[in-house]
């Protein structure tokens, strides 16, 4: 089977040629499940690319890692995430009263090896690609990850300051 491109919480705006996963039952959306339960109706390694667009502000912090790592397992290696999502304390952030969970560029930080943070909870391992994350002036985050592999040891990799 072909790894398939996933846009995650995609509501009514689905991007073009993308499998669509929603909780709400919207035209274009593909996958009717809350995001929330885990795991998603999706086999492990199926997906190529998955797009977050303004969804991860809308998880509950308890289920942030959870999260990441669900999106790790139906990836295949060397796949990638693109997250955005409006940087926390902006005022695109707080318009919108269902958002409780603010990610700034340091957030990323727990989910690649290379930095210290990832020890903290030692999630599924993502790279943060090479001129990410980038804060856009319309106070969005944006962020591309790409799933690597579980390995014990990540010392050979560079650290970051």
């Amino acid at each position: 089977m072909n790894p398939i491109k996933l846009d995650l919480g995609c509501g009514g705006n689905k991007q073009k040629g993308f499998t669509g996963m929603d909780m709400r039952d919207l035209p274009g959306v593909d996958i009717v499940h809350d995001i929330e339960k885990f795991p998603w109706p999706l086999h492990d390694d199926c997906c190529m690319i998955i797009v977050a667009s303004h969804l991860v502000e809308h998880i509950s912090p308890k289920h942030s890692i959870a999260f990441m790592d669900e999106c790790w397992r139906i990836m295949v290696i060397g796949g990638t995430l693109a997250i955005a999502t409006p940087y926390p304390g902006s005022v695109g952030y707080w318009q919108d009263p269902t958002h409780q969970n603010g990610w700034s560029q340091i957030t990323f930080q727990y989910f690649d090896p290379t930095y210290p943070l990832f020890s903290i909870y030692q999630p599924m391992p993502w790279r943060i690609k090479k001129g990410f994350p980038v804060w856009q002036q319309n106070g969005n985050l944006e962020v591309i990850m790409e799933k690597i592999e579980v390995r014990d040891n990540y010392e050979e990799e560079v650290k970051h300051d």
